[in-house]
């Protein structure tokens, strides 16, 4: 269980893949695509925020979560929605994988889909379109310690 490590995109590569998925390259969408493709690992829309004040302190979080869905509608990004917390995460891992959410730290960690056995054989009268799993635990050292 390890989560990606993954080469940033330049600016011109962000706008270029932006622009080959039909979104519009705005300023904004850039900002917040450099966090999210680049340094983001799953965050919510209140981590980009906070990065994104930083950097682009008059953007609003209603401009971050429309671009978020924007980019999301896009097939840029996976949007995981927890409604129990009200939390969404976002993944530019696009690849099949599970998720495990720390309950402690309330990170979300990729895990390989590779690494686990998940049958979609047992569903015959259905054609599966999309599979997500996620797990919900904590780590061993904060259990057992």
């Amino acid at each position: 269980m390890k989560n990606k490590v993954q080469a940033c995109l330049t600016k011109d590569d962000i706008v270029d893949s932006l622009k080959n998925v039909g979104v519009n390259p705005t300023a904004q969408r850039i900002a917040i695509c450099q966090f999210v493709l680049c340094q983001g690992d799953h965050p919510t829309a209140d981590e980009i925020k906070t990065w994104v004040d930083q950097h682009f302190p008059k953007l609003s979080l209603a401009t971050i979560y429309n671009t978020l869905k924007t980019l999301t509608d896009a097939g840029v990004l996976r949007e995981y929605k927890f409604p129990h917390s009200g939390k969404s995460f976002y993944d530019n891992n696009l690849v099949d994988h599970y998720h495990l959410l720390d309950e402690e730290s309330g990170k979300l960690i990729d895990i390989d889909s590779k690494s686990i056995n998940v049958s979609k054989g047992f569903l015959k009268e259905f054609t599966v379109n999309k599979m997500d799993v996620i797990f919900y635990g904590k780590h061993k050292s904060q259990v057992d310690g």
